[in-house]
């Protein structure tokens, strides 16, 4: 099969197609023929270095992938309703950037009604990630407000949909007006420019000095001493990414006085188990508001990923990426 490779840490013209043995799935795991694959900030990191491979995963880049059950341990698809044939998408280890890619079983689910493969390939990194940190460890409450960091990321246009849905106020921020523009048009209720703003100052004038219940961080370092400024009594700070980087100092008084938490996590390291449960949280919360399009991919470029040559459609899709130009998805095919 084809399969996208990192040669060496480096620049994105380090990905490079090459030839890999079909994978085989072992128990628990079905095999996948790969139709799209999505384009995640953990692919850049791996790419350049900063993301060990956790042990047993593929070298292969790429965290989720929608296409057709090939094969795999005929129990357990049978016991999850799968069938050779079916339309699934799936949160991977590693792996997604390949036109064959295994997958557990538990951590597949079946391609919302109406949605395309390209439009599957971008779900599963993001929503397993959002519910796990918005309403899992963050707690979000209908009727409460989240405060989303970078609202035209993948993650952040999950966020904001995905809040909005369950009754959330949503602030977002962004690093232009046009940005901005585009998380209002997805539903955020105020949009932040924090490159013309302070998101701090401009979160208490919006929600009149009260705060925001939860945050969903992408940034950490500096922004966590505001972030702890811009929580209500009983906030969560969720920190998922550490891209303004790993220190932070923060008033340590106003935690106390404000009883905040402040909390993380990293997803791709989880047992199968716990994604598992939040692959049933998804089909049973938020599959239908997909499928009634309450909640919409947003996808902003697609890549193929082969192309046939040597060159992969993988490194203009991580230049894009990088570039930070993008709003949503973007997505590789094969």
């Amino acid at each position: 099969m084809n399969a996208i490779e990192i040669t060496a840490f480096g620049a994105p013209d380090v990905l490079r197609v090459a030839q890999r043995p079909v994978p085989v799935p072992g128990p628990g795991e079905l095999l996948i023929r790969v139709v799209a694959s999505g384009v995640n900030r953990p692919d850049v990191l791996q790419r350049t270095g900063n993301y060990p491979v956790p042990a047993g995963a593929s070298d292969i880049p790429g965290l989720e992938v929608a296409g057709v059950v090939e094969g795999g341990d005929a129990l357990a698809m049978a016991q999850a309703g799968f069938q050779v044939g079916d339309r699934v998408c799936a949160l991977v280890a590693g792996g997604g950037y390949a036109q064959m890619c295994v997958a557990p079983v538990a951590q597949c689910l079946p391609i919302p009604a109406g949605l395309s493969d390209v439009e599957a390939a971008s779900l599963p990194e993001t929503f397993f990630t959002v519910w796990s940190n918005v309403f899992d460890r963050g707690c979000l409450q209908k009727g409460e407000t989240l405060l989303v960091q970078g609202g035209t990321s993948g993650i952040g246009v999950t966020a904001i949909q995905m809040a909005k849905a369950m009754g959330a106020t949503v602030l977002a921020t962004a690093g232009s007006d046009e940005k901005c523009a585009a998380c209002l048009a997805l539903g955020a209720d105020h949009a932040i420019n924090y490159n013309s703003r302070d998101f701090a100052e401009a979160v208490q004038n919006i929600t009149g000095g009260a705060g925001v219940d939860v945050i969903l961080d992408m940034v950490a370092g500096g922004y966590v001493a505001r972030e702890v400024q811009c929580l209500a009594e009983d906030g969560r700070l969720v920190i998922i990414a550490v891209q303004g980087g790993v220190k932070s100092e923060i008033n340590a008084g106003l935690v106390l006085r404000k009883r905040l938490t402040i909390t993380g996590s990293t997803l791709r390291a989880r047992s199968v188990a716990f994604k598992g449960a939040i692959a049933q949280a998804l089909k049973l919360h938020v599959w239908p508001l997909l499928e009634n399009r309450s909640i919409k991919p947003v996808i902003h470029g697609v890549f193929a990923a082969d192309g046939g040559q040597e060159s992969s459609g993988a490194a203009q899709a991580h230049a894009l990426m990088e570039s930070g130009r993008h709003v949503g998805k973007i997505v590789l095919t094969w």
